[in-house]
């Protein structure tokens, strides 16, 4: 199992904590260097997170028509190419554009793991299996922290480091992961169509909220800590640390979710997430702290989750279900992104995340589609 496992936790590490979440932390620095405002470095992050949208709507086909393993190196290369093109990036245009290339990776990978946990390991290891490589977006936020310190104020650098080891981890899936054993079949790669739709109607409604409401943390915390609670860049460092880290403990999803049912799983995420949008509001650096490992705890876990609750409503599908759901946290999370960038302009930071936390409390009323876990 962990011959998988582990490189899936690099890939997943390379294509969304460096090529996609990195971006908030280094978002001082590159606004000040390339002089961006907080609406231009909305619609950057959204850059990605509509790549990654438009990724999971050909995660599928792409699967069927050039198997899991050909796709999962597909991410690897364009989020390499994404964060070189970051570091060379001289205006707002050039980011743009870069983040796009570099967030295509995080829509095809996880579907395309998806698969190959699938047909490698066994049906009561596979729930475990999905939510552990998940957590690489974790190990890979804990590792940015320490490149920010090593380059303080030199994001180019960060960068180009990030694209090495990106060539490495790539390097290392290619000899570990194999073709898959049985063809993809043909009903599995019929991607997305109304009645899909509907019978995922409350996976995307719920996968939706945690994106929207997700979105301003992943994007302006930081930036909300430096400008407004006046923490040095150091501070602020520690506490992408802390969130990346404690994320790594969202692992144990697919245990809770086997312990509690999807159904509770689901509401207390709900309720932590919205909950550590909240605290960061309050003008405290223990309160702050918690925050951060709340929400890297909470996050990962849902995303989890989601891998989990799309696999189940499609046993014969497992690629095309998590495509659905992380598709639609994408459009969350790129709606999110643009809508607090304006929203933090006109009504200030800490309103604008309050409105955020509200908005995730609201998904707590979203139905499971998993009747039977109570």
């Amino acid at each position: 199992m962990w011959k998988i496992i582990m490189p899936g936790i690099a890939m997943v590490a390379v294509t969304y904590a460096f090529a996609r979440y990195s971006f908030g932390l280094f978002l001082p620095d590159i606004s000040s260097t390339l002089n961006l405002s907080a609406s231009q470095s909305g619609y950057v992050s959204s850059a990605a997170y509509i790549a990654y949208t438009l990724a999971l709507l050909t995660a599928s086909i792409f699967i069927h028509k050039f198997s899991a393993r050909h796709v999962i190196l597909l991410s690897g290369s364009t989020a390499c190419l994404g964060m070189l093109g970051m570091a060379a990036s001289q205006g707002f245009y050039m980011l743009t554009f870069s983040a796009f290339v570099a967030g295509l990776g995080s829509g095809w990978v996880s579907p395309a793991f998806s698969q190959v946990v699938s047909y490698t390991m066994k049906s009561n290891l596979q729930d475990k299996g999905n939510t552990w490589i998940n957590t690489g977006t974790s190990f890979g936020i804990f590792l940015t922290g320490p490149v920010a310190l090593m380059f303080t104020e030199q994001w180019r650098w960060s960068y180009v480091l990030f694209a090495v080891m990106a060539t490495m981890v790539f390097w290392w899936n290619a000899s570990v992961i194999k073709e898959e054993e049985q063809p993809f079949s043909i009903n599995q790669s019929s991607g997305f169509n109304f009645r899909l739709l509907i019978k995922a109607r409350f996976l995307i409604l719920a996968s939706v909220g945690i994106g929207f409401s997700s979105s301003i943390y992943w994007t302006f915390s930081r930036s909300y800590l430096t400008a407004i609670h006046g923490f040095s860049a150091n501070e602020s460092v520690v506490f992408w640390i802390i969130m990346g880290g404690a994320g790594i403990i969202g692992g144990i999803a697919g245990a809770i979710i086997q312990t509690i049912g999807l159904n509770r799983s689901y509401r207390l995420g709900v309720v932590v997430v919205s909950a550590s949008i909240l605290t960061l509001t309050i003008p405290n650096h223990a309160a702050i702290y918690l925050s951060a490992l709340l929400f890297g705890i909470s996050f990962i876990f849902m995303t989890g989750l989601f891998i989990v609750w799309g696999t189940r409503d499609f046993p014969d599908a497992p690629s095309t279900g998590v495509s659905i759901s992380f598709f639609s946290l994408g459009i969350g999370q790129s709606l999110g992104s643009m809508v607090a960038g304006i929203l933090i302009v006109e009504i200030s930071y800490s309103l604008a995340f309050i409105v955020f936390a509200g908005v995730g409390f609201l998904f707590l009323f979203c139905k499971t589609t998993v009747s039977s876990d109570g």
